[in-house]
């Protein structure tokens, strides 16, 4: 499948913020101008989980999904505060965020407890979006792709071959969320080849890979151009109506379509 069949796809990550009222006018702002999209370019939010009923009731029929942050590594039980992958289902969602680099660093997540919240993800009929990233030290030490392969093979290790296909992967440099800095085109794309090549050894090249980090109006359409990056996840523009339609614009400019 070419970079042209694989569409594009921006999801945004609205991390721990939101009201109702700020909502509703963010979610109408988002499902009206995405209607004005291609058909290959796909939009969704991930919310949190107290929302799902909200965005469900906001964006149904509309071409926008929506999903959330984090998904427990149980499927039921006696885990207060977790909030099941099938609960989610139970809302209409489409994706459901993990192992994003806040969970890994303030909730200690590891790379194995990742991959079975992958898998609960997968069970429930998820799409899980799989994030990846490395540290401004690790950059440095030239360690990139040893950082990044090990969390992505730790996920890919428990899979078949038909479920790695399910994925999405996120790289999101963790030196670039939230701090106003962006890896240029050129090093996200490196990094993107990179996991590309690794997901093509287990049968899955056509998996969508999507960039985090910074991204906005201003430097997404460059960042699309790039042959192995299909869209974004996107943190602090999602919730600017304005901005997450400018980059979703951006999406549709480098698509088939666009």
């Amino acid at each position: 499948m070419s970079k042209q069949q694989r569409g594009k796809l921006v999801v945004g990550n609205w991390k721990m913020h939101g009201r109702l009222a700020a909502n509703t006018a963010l979610l109408q702002a988002v499902a009206q101008g995405s209607g004005e999209l291609p058909a290959d370019v796909r939009v969704g939010v991930c919310v949190p989980s107290l929302y799902l009923a909200q965005a469900q009731s906001l964006l149904e029929g509309s071409s926008v999904v929506w999903g959330v942050q984090d998904v427990s590594a149980f499927t039921h039980g006696a885990y207060t505060g977790e909030v099941a992958a099938p609960m989610v289902t139970d809302f209409g969602a489409t994706f459901a965020i993990v192992g994003h680099s806040e969970r890994r660093a303030y909730h200690r997540e590891s790379a194995e407890l990742v991959a079975v919240k992958t898998q609960r993800a997968l069970e429930a009929g998820l799409t899980p979006i799989v994030c990846v990233g490395e540290t401004l030290e690790e950059r440095e030490a030239g360690s990139t792709e040893r950082v990044v392969g090990g969390q992505l093979d730790e996920v890919l290790a428990r899979l078949s071959a038909h479920d790695a296909a399910r994925l999405v992967v996120a790289y999101e440099p963790v030196w670039a969320i939230g701090t106003g800095k962006s890896a240029s085109a050129q090093q996200a794309q490196a990094v993107h080849a990179f996991l590309r090549a690794r997901l093509a050894a287990k049968g899955a090249a056509d998996v969508a890979l999507l960039y985090g980090g910074s991204v906005k109006p201003d430097n997404a359409e460059e960042l699309f151009r790039q042959s192995d990056i299909d869209g974004g996840l996107i943190g602090g523009a999602s919730l600017k109506d304005h901005d997450f339609l400018a980059i979703c614009r951006a999406a549709a400019a480098t698509s088939l379509a666009g």
